[in-house]
């Protein structure tokens, strides 16, 4: 029995796994390069821990540059409550790499790390402005969803920039601006008091009407954008709120389109440090020749447009945000989105929106991405100009991945 327990002992520790009463360990290295001939910051880094063979449940992980500790969370995506994936964000020189040293752990941790980001959904009760928090709601799709939720559907901010979905057949992105970096929807929960906006929060910096808003998926029926119905099933839940990156899905099941039953998952991931969101639109089984359509929204209609009619359009325009045009004032934003050549039909437009057309015959997923500055921002672009230089230096970066290789020890 002695020499069983020893050969086993030496097989973990060979394996670069470590086993104590205290629970078990996995030492990695991720060595991370970029590429690309400029800085990167807050460069995300996703582990897939399924690939790691670590031989037991990833309760915790730490992540190392030398001796400096990173930030990082775990993120449960298929909601089974075990770990799937490893996130976290790092600074990379020009044409540079790092080489990062990360503990597993089977052991849960109890530490934190401040919030750089944050995700809620929030339901009405029968007390007038209470609220309850939640992570998932599902409902009949030809129920009235909108006022279901308070700020009308899932919510979830960086320190630049906050987002809310729409739990209706829009699922358009509204936004939100800030004066000043940091975190505020848990104080304002997106409408924030007078005395919060003397504090100088910020606020709703957009009237989406039935537009795209900023990277909306929308259907497509030859001439214009269609709303997300009929569906059997709409839904929206949060995967994940921190404190490195937020991932909030918007889904429906069983939606009529094009002659087919789709069941599609938009999942929106932001990033602590960013202002684009990462867009990844999920499908239960391969596609066909459906075509879909998303871009920005021509604000009022006369909207500054800038496009490279490659994949990247952009616009920048000014209307109240809201009906209330006497308490509220104009907001100018600058919208963008990003679609990888591949997945691009043509460059169109309708009505409300500066389009492109999407179709992945045989594949299940694309991914996309979406960003938006306001003029209130002290720390961004204050004019199409400046918005339309930096989103073509954005689609840049985006086309420069850093390379990631993990090293299991």
């Amino acid at each position: 029995m002695m020499k069983t327990f020893s050969a086993i002992c030496l097989a973990l520790l060979a394996g670069g796994l470590s086993a104590s009463a205290q629970g078990q360990e996995k030492k990695i290295e991720v060595i991370v390069e970029n590429p690309w001939n400029a800085e990167k910051v807050d460069e995300p880094v996703v582990i897939d821990l399924s690939s790691l063979g670590a031989g037991f449940t990833v309760k915790s992980a730490t992540v190392f540059d030398g001796t400096n500790e990173i930030p990082s969370q775990l993120d449960d995506m298929n909601g089974d409550t075990r770990a799937d994936e490893l996130a976290f964000v790092i600074n990379l020189p020009a044409s540079g790499k790092k080489t990062l040293n990360v503990i597993l752990s089977s052991l849960k941790s109890d530490k934190t790390y401040p919030a750089r980001v944050y995700a809620e959904m929030l339901f009405r009760t029968s007390k007038k402005n209470k609220y309850a928090k939640g992570y998932a709601i599902y409902a009949d799709g030809a129920s009235d969803t909108y006022n279901v939720q308070h700020h009308h559907g899932a919510a979830f901010e960086s320190e630049l920039v906050a987002y809310r979905i729409y739990f209706n057949e829009k699922q358009t992105t509204d936004l939100y601006g800030k004066f000043h970096k940091g975190l505020e929807l848990e104080e304002s929960q997106f409408y924030p008091t007078d005395e919060q906006l003397k504090r100088g929060f910020g606020d709703d910096v957009i009237k989406v009407n039935s537009s795209c808003g900023a990277g909306t998926l929308r259907g497509w029926d030859g001439t214009q954008s269609t709303l997300i119905k009929p569906v059997a099933v709409r839904g929206q839940r949060i995967l994940a709120s921190g404190p490195v990156r937020t991932i909030v899905d918007a889904e429906v099941k069983g939606w009529q389109y094009q002659n087919k039953e789709l069941n599609m998952i938009n999942r929106y991931t932001l990033y602590a440090g960013h202002r684009d969101a990462q867009v990844d639109v999920l499908f239960d089984a391969p596609l066909d020749k459906e075509v879909f359509c998303t871009g920005v929204q021509n604000i009022t209609g006369h909207a500054d447009m800038f496009s490279d009619h490659n994949g990247l359009v952009a616009s920048w325009g000014t209307d109240w945000p809201v009906n209330d045009t006497v308490k509220y004032k104009k907001e100018t934003v600058g919208l963008a989105t990003y679609i990888p050549k591949k997945y691009v039909v043509k460059e169109t437009s309708d009505k409300e929106n500066f389009l492109y057309t999407i179709s992945v015959p045989g594949k299940s997923s694309f991914r996309y991405y979406t960003s938006f500055t306001s003029c209130k921002e002290t720390f961004g672009y204050p004019d199409k100009e400046k918005w339309f230089a930096y989103v073509q230096e954005w689609k840049k970066a985006l086309e420069q991945p850093v390379k990631i290789t993990v090293v299991k020890k």
